[in-house]
């Protein structure tokens, strides 16, 4: 395995993809994010009393509904962390809309658990960042 620079590693010789650090990154943080959005979704479900219950809020969902919506969004984001290590465009592509789909379901979760919701929206930032400036198509091995 030959490493590249702007952290690329060749992987091509085995007959696996090329997958760089961003990727990488992004990969381990979706997977991460997306384990912490599913307890959050459990936690939601069981109504569990760490929850802050909110009056006149424009998304007024109960919060059994939120953790459904939470923990099915986990799933697939764990699972889209997963499909990254494969290294493939529709991967990135996936990765960058379910991380911004994420931060909108966490946004509007805010009133129930602030600290919680800002930090995975602070997660997903770094994922769309780290899938956007993964290594280009024009990255070739010298």
């Amino acid at each position: 395995m030959a490493t590249h620079g702007r952290g690329m590693t060749d992987t091509t010789a085995r007959g696996g993809m090329a997958v760089s650090g961003w990727i990488l990154f992004a990969a381990i943080m979706m997977m991460f994010g997306g384990v912490m959005a599913i307890f959050e979704g459990i936690a939601a479900i069981a109504e569990d009393d760490v929850f802050v219950s909110t009056r006149n809020y424009t998304f007024q969902w109960s919060l059994t509904g939120w953790g459904w919506l939470h923990l099915v969004l986990g799933i697939v984001v764990t699972l889209a962390g997963i499909a990254l290590f494969s290294g493939a465009m529709w991967a990135r592509v996936v990765g960058i809309a379910l991380a911004g789909i994420s931060m909108i379901a966490n946004f509007a979760w805010l009133p129930w658990y602030p600290f919680w919701a800002v930090m995975l929206i602070i997660i997903d930032g770094f994922v769309m960042w780290a899938l956007c400036v993964g290594p280009s198509r024009d990255t070739r091995a010298t």
